[in-house]
Protein backbone atom coordinates (compact mmCIF):
# COMPACT_ATOMS: atom_id res chain seq x y z
CA UNK A 1 0.00 0.00 0.00
CA UNK A 2 1.62 3.10 -1.42
CA UNK A 3 -0.84 5.11 1.36
CA UNK A 4 -1.21 4.67 4.96
CA UNK A 5 -4.84 3.88 6.09
CA UNK A 6 -6.03 5.37 9.25
CA UNK A 7 -6.84 2.31 11.81
CA UNK A 8 -10.74 2.76 10.89
CA UNK A 9 -10.04 2.39 7.33
CA UNK A 10 -7.97 -0.27 7.26
CA UNK A 11 -10.94 -2.28 9.59
CA UNK A 12 -13.43 -1.20 7.22
CA UNK A 13 -11.43 -2.24 4.40
CA UNK A 14 -10.86 -5.25 5.73
CA UNK A 15 -14.40 -5.82 6.72
CA UNK A 16 -15.26 -4.88 2.98
CA UNK A 17 -13.07 -7.80 1.47
CA UNK A 18 -14.67 -10.35 3.88
CA UNK A 19 -18.00 -9.11 3.09
CA UNK A 20 -17.46 -9.55 -1.21
CA UNK A 21 -15.20 -12.93 -0.59
CA UNK A 22 -18.46 -14.64 0.77
CA UNK A 23 -20.01 -13.65 -2.55
CA UNK A 24 -20.13 -16.44 -5.20
CA UNK A 25 -19.87 -13.66 -7.96
CA UNK A 26 -20.68 -10.04 -8.17
CA UNK A 27 -22.15 -7.44 -10.58
CA UNK A 28 -21.77 -3.76 -9.55
CA UNK A 29 -23.72 -0.82 -10.74
CA UNK A 30 -21.17 1.13 -12.49
CA UNK A 31 -22.41 4.67 -12.59
CA UNK A 32 -19.13 6.51 -12.87
CA UNK A 33 -18.64 7.99 -9.62
CA UNK A 34 -16.51 7.62 -6.56
CA UNK A 35 -18.51 4.76 -4.51
CA UNK A 36 -19.25 2.18 -7.68
CA UNK A 37 -15.59 2.92 -8.67
CA UNK A 38 -14.03 1.62 -5.24
CA UNK A 39 -16.53 -1.07 -4.97
CA UNK A 40 -15.52 -2.46 -8.70
CA UNK A 41 -11.81 -2.50 -7.87
CA UNK A 42 -12.27 -4.17 -4.37
CA UNK A 43 -14.60 -7.04 -6.38
CA UNK A 44 -12.34 -7.60 -9.21
CA UNK A 45 -9.40 -7.95 -6.39
CA UNK A 46 -10.94 -10.32 -4.60
CA UNK A 47 -13.52 -12.10 -6.87
CA UNK A 48 -11.16 -11.51 -10.10
CA UNK A 49 -13.39 -12.62 -13.47
CA UNK A 50 -16.13 -13.70 -11.34
CA UNK A 51 -17.45 -10.16 -10.74
CA UNK A 52 -18.14 -7.26 -14.22
CA UNK A 53 -19.58 -3.97 -13.73
CA UNK A 54 -22.65 -3.14 -15.81
CA UNK A 55 -23.62 0.64 -16.58
CA UNK A 56 -27.02 1.90 -17.75
CA UNK A 57 -26.56 4.28 -20.71
CA UNK A 58 -29.97 6.43 -20.32
CA UNK A 59 -30.48 10.21 -21.27
CA UNK A 60 -30.02 10.71 -17.32
CA UNK A 61 -26.38 10.12 -17.80
CA UNK A 62 -24.02 12.46 -18.69
CA UNK A 63 -21.41 11.44 -21.22
CA UNK A 64 -18.81 12.72 -19.38
CA UNK A 65 -20.14 10.18 -16.36
CA UNK A 66 -20.37 7.37 -19.09
CA UNK A 67 -16.32 8.25 -20.35
CA UNK A 68 -15.36 8.09 -16.14
CA UNK A 69 -17.30 4.99 -16.17
CA UNK A 70 -15.57 3.16 -19.15
CA UNK A 71 -11.61 4.82 -18.05
CA UNK A 72 -12.30 3.59 -14.98
CA UNK A 73 -13.44 0.11 -15.58
CA UNK A 74 -10.36 0.02 -18.08
CA UNK A 75 -7.76 0.90 -15.58
CA UNK A 76 -9.39 -2.08 -13.08
CA UNK A 77 -9.25 -4.82 -15.77
CA UNK A 78 -13.10 -5.63 -14.70
CA UNK A 79 -15.83 -6.52 -17.79
CA UNK A 80 -17.66 -3.64 -18.13
CA UNK A 81 -21.12 -4.30 -20.15
CA UNK A 82 -23.17 -0.90 -21.18
CA UNK A 83 -26.90 -1.03 -21.26
CA UNK A 84 -28.62 1.16 -23.60
CA UNK A 85 -31.72 2.88 -22.25
CA UNK A 86 -33.18 4.95 -25.05
CA UNK A 87 -36.37 6.16 -23.35
CA UNK A 88 -37.55 7.47 -20.24
CA UNK A 89 -40.50 5.42 -18.48
CA UNK A 90 -43.51 7.54 -17.94
CA UNK A 91 -43.38 6.82 -13.81
CA UNK A 92 -39.85 8.77 -13.90
CA UNK A 93 -40.51 11.29 -16.62
CA UNK A 94 -43.36 12.91 -14.44
CA UNK A 95 -40.87 13.38 -11.69
CA UNK A 96 -42.69 12.93 -8.84
CA UNK A 97 -41.00 13.08 -5.05
CA UNK A 98 -40.53 9.43 -4.73
CA UNK A 99 -38.74 9.31 -8.98
CA UNK A 100 -35.54 8.04 -7.75
CA UNK A 101 -37.45 4.76 -6.33
CA UNK A 102 -39.03 4.34 -10.25
CA UNK A 103 -35.83 5.14 -11.40
CA UNK A 104 -33.90 2.46 -9.26
CA UNK A 105 -36.52 -0.38 -9.60
CA UNK A 106 -36.26 -0.01 -13.42
CA UNK A 107 -32.36 0.11 -13.73
CA UNK A 108 -31.82 -2.58 -10.92
CA UNK A 109 -34.51 -4.79 -12.73
CA UNK A 110 -31.91 -4.01 -16.36
CA UNK A 111 -29.18 -5.07 -14.25
CA UNK A 112 -30.05 -7.91 -12.60
CA UNK A 113 -31.21 -9.47 -15.61
CA UNK A 114 -28.11 -8.75 -17.76
CA UNK A 115 -26.35 -10.04 -14.72
CA UNK A 116 -28.18 -13.08 -14.88
CA UNK A 117 -26.98 -13.71 -18.62
CA UNK A 118 -23.42 -14.05 -17.93
CA UNK A 119 -24.53 -16.04 -14.38
CA UNK A 120 -23.94 -13.64 -11.55
CA UNK A 121 -26.61 -13.59 -9.68
CA UNK A 122 -25.75 -10.85 -7.18
CA UNK A 123 -25.96 -7.11 -7.82
CA UNK A 124 -24.08 -4.54 -6.03
CA UNK A 125 -24.78 -0.71 -5.84
CA UNK A 126 -21.63 1.65 -4.35
CA UNK A 127 -24.18 3.23 -1.64
CA UNK A 128 -22.11 4.35 1.13
CA UNK A 129 -22.57 5.27 4.76
CA UNK A 130 -23.07 9.12 4.38
CA UNK A 131 -25.99 8.55 2.25
CA UNK A 132 -27.97 6.92 4.85
CA UNK A 133 -29.01 10.94 6.51
CA UNK A 134 -29.93 11.98 2.70
CA UNK A 135 -33.55 11.61 1.22
CA UNK A 136 -32.93 8.40 -0.89
CA UNK A 137 -35.60 6.65 -2.33
CA UNK A 138 -33.53 4.61 -4.34
CA UNK A 139 -32.81 2.68 -1.25
CA UNK A 140 -36.38 1.24 -1.12
CA UNK A 141 -35.85 -0.18 -4.46
CA UNK A 142 -32.25 -1.85 -4.11
CA UNK A 143 -33.61 -3.40 -0.97
CA UNK A 144 -36.73 -4.83 -2.75
CA UNK A 145 -34.59 -6.12 -5.24
CA UNK A 146 -32.11 -7.65 -3.09
CA UNK A 147 -29.34 -5.40 -4.36
CA UNK A 148 -26.60 -4.94 -1.86
CA UNK A 149 -24.52 -1.92 -0.44
CA UNK A 150 -21.05 -3.37 0.73
CA UNK A 151 -19.83 -0.01 1.45
CA UNK A 152 -22.53 0.91 3.49
CA UNK A 153 -22.86 -2.05 5.42
CA UNK A 154 -19.33 -1.98 6.53
CA UNK A 155 -19.83 1.67 7.18
CA UNK A 156 -17.67 3.39 4.79
CA UNK A 157 -18.07 7.38 4.41
CA UNK A 158 -17.55 9.53 1.79
CA UNK A 159 -14.13 10.15 2.93
CA UNK A 160 -12.82 7.22 3.79
CA UNK A 161 -13.61 5.95 0.29
CA UNK A 162 -11.53 8.68 -1.28
CA UNK A 163 -8.58 7.68 1.20
CA UNK A 164 -9.16 4.38 -0.05
CA UNK A 165 -9.23 5.64 -4.14
CA UNK A 166 -6.10 7.19 -3.31
CA UNK A 167 -4.32 4.18 -1.81
CA UNK A 168 -5.26 2.31 -5.45
CA UNK A 169 -4.96 5.16 -7.39
CA UNK A 170 -8.03 5.69 -9.23
CA UNK A 171 -8.67 8.26 -11.59
CA UNK A 172 -12.05 9.27 -9.86
CA UNK A 173 -11.08 9.68 -6.36
CA UNK A 174 -11.06 13.48 -6.15
CA UNK A 175 -13.61 13.42 -8.27
CA UNK A 176 -16.70 16.15 -7.25
CA UNK A 177 -20.11 14.15 -6.37
CA UNK A 178 -22.34 13.64 -8.79
CA UNK A 179 -25.97 12.91 -9.59
CA UNK A 180 -27.72 11.93 -12.21
CA UNK A 181 -28.62 14.93 -14.73
CA UNK A 182 -32.94 14.35 -13.72
CA UNK A 183 -31.74 15.56 -10.16
CA UNK A 184 -31.85 19.07 -11.70
CA UNK A 185 -35.40 19.34 -12.59
CA UNK A 186 -37.57 20.34 -9.61
CA UNK A 187 -39.91 16.99 -8.28
CA UNK A 188 -43.59 17.63 -10.08
CA UNK A 189 -42.15 18.95 -13.56
CA UNK A 190 -41.69 16.50 -16.54
CA UNK A 191 -37.98 15.42 -17.20
CA UNK A 192 -37.59 15.70 -21.17
CA UNK A 193 -34.64 14.97 -23.11
CA UNK A 194 -34.75 18.29 -24.58
CA UNK A 195 -34.11 19.53 -20.51
CA UNK A 196 -31.69 17.29 -19.64
CA UNK A 197 -29.71 18.21 -23.07
CA UNK A 198 -29.71 21.78 -22.24
CA UNK A 199 -28.73 20.44 -18.48
CA UNK A 200 -25.58 19.05 -19.51
CA UNK A 201 -24.11 21.29 -22.15
CA UNK A 202 -25.06 24.16 -19.15
CA UNK A 203 -22.99 22.01 -16.51
CA UNK A 204 -20.37 21.18 -18.95
CA UNK A 205 -19.76 24.86 -19.97
CA UNK A 206 -19.67 26.01 -16.45
CA UNK A 207 -16.91 22.55 -15.94
CA UNK A 208 -14.84 24.50 -19.26
CA UNK A 209 -14.35 27.61 -17.06
CA UNK A 210 -12.65 25.66 -13.94
CA UNK A 211 -16.01 25.34 -11.59
CA UNK A 212 -15.22 22.11 -10.01
CA UNK A 213 -18.64 21.37 -7.62
CA UNK A 214 -21.68 23.28 -9.53
CA UNK A 215 -24.90 22.08 -10.62
CA UNK A 216 -27.99 24.05 -13.28
CA UNK A 217 -30.64 23.48 -11.25
CA UNK A 218 -33.77 24.10 -14.47
CA UNK A 219 -36.75 25.82 -13.25
CA UNK A 220 -38.94 25.42 -16.24
CA UNK A 221 -36.76 28.12 -18.64
CA UNK A 222 -35.04 29.37 -15.74
CA UNK A 223 -31.14 28.37 -15.13
CA UNK A 224 -30.34 28.47 -11.31
CA UNK A 225 -26.68 27.79 -11.11
CA UNK A 226 -25.34 26.78 -7.93
CA UNK A 227 -21.31 26.78 -7.14
CA UNK A 228 -19.51 25.59 -4.44
CA UNK A 229 -19.17 28.20 -1.46
CA UNK A 230 -15.79 28.84 -2.25
CA UNK A 231 -15.82 29.42 -6.28
CA UNK A 232 -19.01 31.84 -5.95
CA UNK A 233 -16.21 34.92 -5.65
CA UNK A 234 -14.73 33.46 -9.12
CA UNK A 235 -18.29 33.99 -10.57
CA UNK A 236 -18.79 37.47 -9.25
CA UNK A 237 -17.29 38.90 -12.57
CA UNK A 238 -19.13 40.96 -14.52
CA UNK A 239 -17.20 40.12 -17.93
CA UNK A 240 -17.80 35.99 -16.70
CA UNK A 241 -21.35 36.22 -16.00
CA UNK A 242 -22.13 37.81 -18.80
CA UNK A 243 -20.67 35.50 -20.94
CA UNK A 244 -22.34 32.39 -19.07
CA UNK A 245 -25.99 33.98 -19.26
CA UNK A 246 -25.49 34.54 -22.71
CA UNK A 247 -24.02 30.58 -23.07
CA UNK A 248 -26.95 29.18 -21.38
CA UNK A 249 -29.35 30.96 -22.80
CA UNK A 250 -27.85 29.91 -26.58
CA UNK A 251 -28.22 26.92 -24.65
CA UNK A 252 -32.49 27.20 -24.74
CA UNK A 253 -32.34 28.88 -21.06
CA UNK A 254 -35.00 31.81 -20.87
CA UNK A 255 -33.53 33.47 -17.77
CA UNK A 256 -30.20 32.58 -15.97
CA UNK A 257 -29.80 32.98 -11.93
CA UNK A 258 -27.75 32.26 -9.28
CA UNK A 259 -28.33 30.66 -5.54
CA UNK A 260 -26.70 33.07 -3.44
CA UNK A 261 -25.48 30.72 -0.88
CA UNK A 262 -23.53 28.72 -3.47
CA UNK A 263 -23.96 24.54 -4.13
CA UNK A 264 -25.44 22.47 -1.90
CA UNK A 265 -25.91 18.34 -2.29
CA UNK A 266 -29.84 17.71 -2.52
CA UNK A 267 -31.12 21.00 -2.50
CA UNK A 268 -34.31 19.98 -4.42
CA UNK A 269 -35.18 17.63 -1.61
CA UNK A 270 -35.55 20.84 0.87
CA UNK A 271 -39.17 20.98 -0.33
CA UNK A 272 -39.72 17.12 0.82
CA UNK A 273 -38.06 17.72 3.89
CA UNK A 274 -40.09 20.16 4.89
Amino acid sequence: MSVLLNSQTEKKYEALKKYINKLDNAAVALSGGVDSSLLAKVCFDVLGDRSIAITIVSPMLSKKELVDAQRVASVIGIRHILLPEKEIESEVRQNPVNRCYFCKKIEFGLVIEEAKRYGVKQVLDGSNADDISDYRPGAKAAKELQVKSPLQVVGLTKNEIRELSRMFCLPTSNKPAFACLASRIPYGEEITGEKLERIEKAEVFLQSLGFREMRVRSHDTIARIEVAPTEREKLFDTELMDRVSQKLKSYGFLYVCMELEGYSLGSLNRKVKK
